[in-house]
This record gives structure tokens, C-alpha cells and sequence, in this order.
């Protein structure tokens, strides 16, 4: 019962530095690091939640997860269980493996979903959108609506519409154009593609939810950090004021775009220079490292 004790600690660990992470300052001043941070937690969230029936179901082999459910498939090969371990402690076993199975449901749903939002959305674009000079590497919509995105995958595509190509001017557009690739360059749809997938299969767990507007939120703050490091930091801001003053904005499924969240918080970010905290992102990461080791550990043991 010890390592069901382990599972239900990680558990309790995992929803306390959410908790943590949801309100530190620090994190907005080192998103890439946050995001590390809030990926561990996501991950021994959904180990730890498989691994907690199991251990109860093999509480009595008194070993490691790991090995204690290598010693039960042996036990039903040859037709036999030990003392303590009956339909219940089967059932909870049975648990584990459909919280696994769900977590990989639907994730695999979550990819399908998304990589046919994307293949629908790039026929498209090939079909309506155009090239222009003025931003190259880019397409244009013909749409008055503000829009600026990035649609990932293999062949990433940056897009802008014509209303946006009115609305800002050169400097704030290719801030723009930098945020938007560096969305690709760094593949930010599969940074939040797990917590799509948790939020999904953990729905009861109202911080899973929250966790994913963070990280959405930490990856826009990623991409503007690249986006000042080339074009400074009042070009995007502008860009981000105009964007917000503009209203209506389109965002594609499938897709990330600039205006899609907190543009207020992200222009006073931008706005206060301040460096990354070593000795904070340090802790928390060793802490995050903790917290995915423990559960990986009982698995392998």
C-alpha cells in the first residue's frame, strides 16, 4: 500500500505546484520555463492518476507497480493469485489500464482532430489565399477582419489578412511575422496537444482545464519573447494595441494566432523590462523533475 501512498502524494504534489505555478509572477517572466514546469506536472498527473488503482490492486505483492503487475500477469498465465488479490483488486487494475487507455484515446483523437483541422484549413488556403511581396514567406487573406497566424505542421504556413496589412504598419507587422514563426519553428501546437488531450480525459480535475489556458497563454508570451528579441519591444506592443482595439479577430481551428489571449497582460509584460529569475525557474525545476520521477520510477522498478 506504500506505493499507492506515492501515486496519491504525486497526485496531491502535482495539484499543489499547479496551484503554485497558476498565480507565481515569475512565469510570465520565463514562460519557456514554465511551460517545462507545467508539462511535468501534466504528465505526472496522468501517470500518477493510471498508477494509483494499480498499486491498491497489487498492493500485495509488495513491490514496485512495475513489477508488481509483471508478477500478476504471471500469476493469471499460470492460473493462480496470491492471497489479498481478488475481483476488486482485479477491477482496480482494470482501472488503471482504462485511465491509460482513455489518456491515449484521446490524445490519438486530439492529433486526428487537429492535423484534419489543419489539412482542411491548408486546401483551403491554397484555393483563396495569395502571396505578396510586401510580406514575404506569408499569405494574405482578403479579409478586412484582423487576423495573423500560424498554421503548423510539416510545412508550417504564416497568414495575415488584408485588414491586418492595413492596421499596422511595417515594424509592428513584422514583429508579427516573428511571433508567428517562431509558433512554427517550435512547434507550440504540440507543446499544448497534451494538455488538449488531458483536459479531455480528466475533465473532473477543474485545474487540468486551467492549466491548459496557462500554457496557451505561456506559449503566446514564448513567441513574443522571440518576437522582441529581432524588432524590439514597441513594435509588438503596438501591434498587440491594434490587434485589441480591432474587436473582431479570426483564429482558425488548428491554428495559433497573435490575438488570441490576454493582450492587455501581454503588452504591460512587454512594456516592464525584467530579467528571467535563475534561482525561482531552477527550483521549479528541479521540483517539476521530482515530480515526474517518482511515478516513472514505481513503473520501471
Amino acid at each position: 500500500m506504500a506505493y499507492a501512498l506515492h501515486f496519491a502524494a504525486t497526485i496531491l504534489a502535482c495539484w499543489l505546484t499547479a496551484q503554485v505555478l497558476a498565480v507565481s509572477r515569475w512565469t510570465s517572466r520565463a514562460p519557456r520555463v514554465a511551460i517545462v514546469c507545467w508539462q511535468a506536472v501534466g504528465l505526472a498527473l496522468g501517470l500518477s492518476s493510471m498508477g494509483l488503482p494499480m498499486a491498491v490492486g497489487v498492493a500485495a505483492y509488495d513491490r514496485p507497480t512495475g513489477s508488481a503487475l509483471l508478477a500478476l500477469a504471471s500469476d493469471l498465465t499460470h492460473g493462480r493469485l496470491p492471497v489479498g488479490v481478488g475481483a476488486v483488486q482485479l477491477g482496480l487494475v482494470g482501472i488503471g489500464f482504462g485511465i491509460g487507455a482513455v489518456l491515449l484515446t484521446t490524445t490519438v483523437r486530439s492529433v486526428y482532430g487537429t492535423v484534419r483541422a489543419q489539412r482542411r484549413h491548408r486546401e483551403l488556403l491554397s484555393l483563396v489565399a495569395r502571396r505578396d511581396p510586401t510580406v514575404p514567406g506569408a499569405l494574405v487573406l482578403d479579409h478586412p477582419s484582423a487576423a495573423a497566424y500560424c498554421l503548423p505542421g510539416v510545412r508550417p504556413r504564416v497568414v495575415v489578412s488584408a485588414g491586418t496589412l492595413s492596421l499596422l504598419d511595417r515594424a509592428e507587422l513584422a514583429a508579427v511575422l516573428t511571433h508567428e514563426r517562431a509558433h512554427a519553428q517550435e512547434r507550440h501546437d504540440l507543446v499544448l496537444l497534451p494538455f488538449t488531450a488531458l483536459r479531455r480525459a480528466l475533465p473532473w480535475f477543474g485545474w487540468v482545464r486551467d492549466a491548459h489556458e496557462r500554457v496557451a497563454l505561456l506559449v503566446e508570451m514564448r513567441a513574443d519573447d522571440k518576437a522582441r528579441e529581432l524588432h524590439a519591444e514597441a513594435p509588438l506592443a503596438g501591434a498587440l494595441r491594434r490587434f485589441a482595439a480591432a474587436g473582431h479577430r479570426i483564429t482558425p481551428a488548428g491554428t495559433l494566432g497573435i490575438g488570441d489571449r490576454d493582450l492587455d497582460v501581454r503588452v504591460q509584460r512587454l512594456l516592464v523590462a525584467d530579467r528571467p529569475p535563475r534561482l525561482l525557474g531552477g527550483t521549479a525545476l528541479a521540483v517539476a523533475t521530482m515530480l515526474v520521477t517518482l511515478p516513472i520510477s514505481l513503473f520501471l522498478s
